[in-house]
């Protein structure tokens, strides 16, 4: 399938389980009434993210789910014809992961266990350790969660991998140690639509980015779902509300629009890159 809707959820999710699915049926019904194909939820949907980013209460995380928890088959029953991806975190025994994954009527279809993790997250979860995309009715697909996306090897990872959207699930809240008056003024919202589109069009593929709204303990969280052609260009966004952001594009046509001259992934010259910082650091650092 090359011409798809997408759609893009910025939404509020706690730590009530079922009103989290309730939030996400409702936000499936909608999707499926704009006619999308795919649904990208945000991080945590299911549970809710943590209270404290600096100081994380080990008595107050989110409820941790198994891969195979009931809560995640019954979001496949009401996906049905849909792609949906969503957050939650992953209980593997003595681990927990924040984690991500994709489902439909037919059962999931790709996982993902955040890789990047903030200060504050180490305190809850344990990273993971790659990054693969995994086809769909919809195309090749590939997750990230929110902190993920700072990384350019994240994306590119997964755009090596075939990856043709890029699904970004994110509770990604305004800035902790300065925040603006305004959060259109935040540096964490510049930052997290910069992160988007520098993503999309340094790799020449779709973007799908969620995240959540509202509160939660101290923090406040940005929305700002978007879907991001491959150009870079923000095709539908829901600026701060609640919402949904919803593009129609023909996602094959559009990669090879962006590629027709430039085709970043076959113009790369690996053998010139650094993989670790120089023993000496960076230039003018003190000997």
């Amino acid at each position: 399938m090359s011409t798809i809707r997408i759609a893009a959820a910025a939404a509020h999710f706690g730590r009530d389980l079922e009103f989290d699915l309730a939030r996400v049926a409702k936000l499936i019904d909608d999707a499926r009434a704009c006619g999308a194909g795919l649904l990208v939820l945000p991080d945590a949907a299911l549970g809710g993210y943590l209270a404290d980013l600096r100081h994380p209460d080990p008595e107050a995380l989110p409820p941790a789910l198994k891969p195979d928890d009931p809560l995640i088959h019954r979001v496949a029953r009401l996906a049905a014809e849909l792609v949906v991806c969503v957050g939650y975190c992953e209980d593997a025994g003595d681990e927990r992961f924040n984690a991500a994954v994709c489902v439909s009527g037919d059962g999931v279809l790709g996982r993902h266990r955040k890789v990047h993790l903030p200060a504050g997250e180490t305190a809850a979860y344990t990273p993971g350790d790659r990054f693969d995309a995994f086809d769909t009715p919809v195309g090749r697909l590939g997750m990230l969660i929110d902190y993920d996306k700072t990384f350019p090897e994240s994306a590119r990872s997964l755009a090596l991998d075939g990856a043709e959207v890029l699904a970004c699930l994110s509770a990604w809240p305004t800035s902790i140690t300065n925040r603006a008056p305004r959060m259109a003024q935040d540096r964490q919202a510049r930052l997290f639509d910069l992160y988007d589109q520098a993503r999309a069009a340094e790799n020449q593929l779709v973007l799908a980015s969620s995240n959540q709204t509202g509160a939660m303990g101290g923090m406040r969280f940005l929305g700002q779902a978007k879907v991001v052609s491959p150009g870079g260009d923000i095709l539908a966004r829901t600026w701060t509300k609640a919402g949904l952001a919803v593009a129609e594009i023909d996602v094959a046509a559009e990669i090879d629009r962006a590629r027709r001259v430039l085709r970043h992934l076959d113009e790369r010259r690996p053998t010139a890159y650094r993989e670790h910082p120089s023993p000496a650091g960076p230039p003018g650092a003190a000997s």
